[in-house]
């Protein structure tokens, strides 16, 4: 295996394509990997960063007819934007993803979704094996039960995907908190969905604002 290290090995927003795959309701009644509600977070989560630093993304369900729409807080992320339904359990089977994918011309391929065993698994491994630079966000996809999400987690790995959480993934695209054009966007999808890290940040902005008691000003 080759290891994936050193400066270049970052993700790079100008790089990187997303396809999210999947947040439909009926994979979500069988979701016993992670507490649903989180998994809705972090996926809406990974799509506002995604937008916060121009990174296309592509959206794709499973015969939506009977497994329901993709969650509104993602489609709410990109109005209007089509949505490309497959009979594919395999994503990058179907062509229009893949065709969708290609055009971006970007290599870093990101893919989140449900389920990581089935539905995350097969693609990443697929076009891996094709030469993409796949990452897996891990917390914003989930399985049908702990042991699949951790044994699809190891079988990506071995077959050289990449995997992070969608933090990890926001503060990767960052970089450099200097960087103004998107640093302050981020910072909103911190506030909005990542807890405990996003109430420090609105506490700090209330002490920076506030003036310390027996102080002038």
């Amino acid at each position: 295996m080759t290891f994936r290290n050193g400066l270049a090995s970052l993700l790079r927003p100008e790089d990187s394509v997303v396809v999210l795959i999947d947040h439909q309701p009926y994979q979500l009644t069988n979701l016993n990997s992670h507490e649903p509600q989180m998994v809705v977070n972090n996926a809406t989560a990974l799509a506002k960063a995604a937008k916060a630093f121009g990174v296309p993304t592509i959206l794709t369900s499973v015969i939506a007819e009977r497994g329901g729409l993709i969650f509104p807080q993602i489609t709410d992320v990109f109005p209007g934007q089509d949505v490309i339904d497959r009979t594919f359990i395999n994503t990058w089977e179907d062509e229009a993803v893949v065709d969708a994918v290609k055009a971006t011309g970007r290599k870093q391929l990101v893919i989140a979704g449900l389920w990581t065993e089935i539905c995350v698994a097969m693609p990443a491994i697929q076009a891996a094996g094709e030469g993409w630079d796949v990452t897996v966000v891990t917390d914003a996809s989930g399985a049908v039960s702990v042991e699949a999400h951790q044994v699809a987690i190891q079988r990506m790995i071995a077959a050289g995907v990449n995997m992070m959480t969608w933090l990890a993934l926001a503060a990767e695209w960052q970089r450099d908190w200097a960087r103004a054009e998107t640093a302050g966007k981020v910072s909103d999808v911190l506030v909005q969905h990542a807890a405990g890290s996003g109430i420090a940040y609105l506490w700090e902005q209330q002490l920076l604002k506030t003036p310390v008691p027996g102080t002038a000003g």
